[in-house]
């Protein structure tokens, strides 16, 4: 739980600038989400999977009047740029830009975050989840984003490289604390929040993560979309991501097992003041929420992770859902 009001330098996350004329249409056939009726100042979460529906990354998309921006996890930018231009073919008017370097991504988290936005001038955009709105601030586009990637309210500032440092300090003119990378990976962890070779792996797809709000079970066609059918009409969900609360520190990949079997591994873990917690997947035959497990001399309860979304999910149910505070 956050108490207190912080922000998180995310330039290090990937940032992907699409343009051209069939850019809406082009997502909505790589991705798990609907884009065909998106419109400039919404955004939502999309997930990129292979034809095996395995995960690639989690991203957060905004759709503007011209383009669409792209915040992907850390060092996923060129891969994913290097995967999408696998599907774009002669005719598709579909551009891709790299604009990391060039751009800053901070991201602003907590119960005051209303608050500061006022303090600094910034509008506010629409109340629904990953809207967007772009502002001047200091003679440069600040584009502001409902939402944190996590289950805790705040906004996401993405703005020109430039603007990283000032916006930094005024943000800590305001008496808020920053947070470094570490602790945002424990934040992470505790919400269940899944990353690329951690949580998304070729072993995995967008359901086993807890991603269901992410996809669109009526959009039809796209790439991935006949396994996740599948998946979903038949029940086929043989694993799902749990958080884990660890009796000792283990490493990575270390095998969860129950009653002497393999149950499950080890995605990711982190230890604060002497406690030890963790993400992993388990069977979803073996059990859930309680369940207790071993990882070599370590055992582990597993506990519910506040992003995840889980089950065979009606269209309004996943709407719902959807409605939480990420981005």
């Amino acid at each position: 739980m956050v108490e207190a009001t912080a922000f998180v330098d995310r330039s290090a996350w990937g940032r992907i600038r699409m343009t051209g004329a069939d850019r809406l249409r082009f997502l909505h056939n790589q991705t798990t989400n609907d884009f065909q009726q998106r419109r400039p100042g919404e955004g939502c979460e999309t997930v990129f999977v292979t034809s095996t529906a395995r995960t690639l990354d989690l991203v957060s998309a905004y759709v503007d009047d011209d383009s669409v921006l792209l915040l992907t996890s850390p060092e996923m930018a060129v891969p994913l740029i290097e995967w999408m231009d696998r599907y774009i073919f002669f005719a598709d008017k579909v551009d891709l830009e790299d604009c990391t370097t060039d751009t800053c991504a901070l991201t602003l988290f907590g119960p005051s975050s209303d608050d500061v936005l006022a303090q600094l001038e910034l509008p506010q955009p629409e109340a629904a989840p990953h809207s967007h709105l772009s502002h001047a601030w200091q003679g440069q586009s600040l584009k502001i984003a409902r939402g944190t990637g996590l289950a805790v309210p705040g906004y996401t500032l993405i703005g020109p490289r430039e603007l990283a440092q000032p916006l930094s300090q005024a943000l800590l003119d305001q008496g808020l604390t920053a947070w470094d990378s570490d602790r945002w990976e424990t934040l992470r962890i505790q919400q269940g929040r899944p990353l690329p070779h951690r949580e998304l792996t070729p072993e995995d797809n967008p359901l086993e993560a807890g991603l269901w709000h992410t996809i669109s079970f009526e959009k039809g066609c796209y790439i991935g979309q006949e396994t996740i059918a599948r998946l979903n009409t038949y029940q086929g969900v043989k694993k799902q991501l749990w958080g884990l609360q660890l009796s000792q520190p283990v490493p990575t990949d270390t095998p969860i097992t129950l009653g002497g079997k393999t149950v499950g591994r080890l995605t990711s873990v982190v230890t604060v003041d002497g406690r030890t917690q963790g993400l992993g997947y388990v069977r979803t035959k073996a059990g859930g929420v309680g369940l207790t497990v071993q990882m070599g001399d370590a055992t582990a309860t597993l506990t519910d992770i506040p992003l995840a979304s889980r089950g065979y999910l009606s269209s309004g149910d996943a709407a719902e859902k959807s409605s939480s505070p990420t981005g």
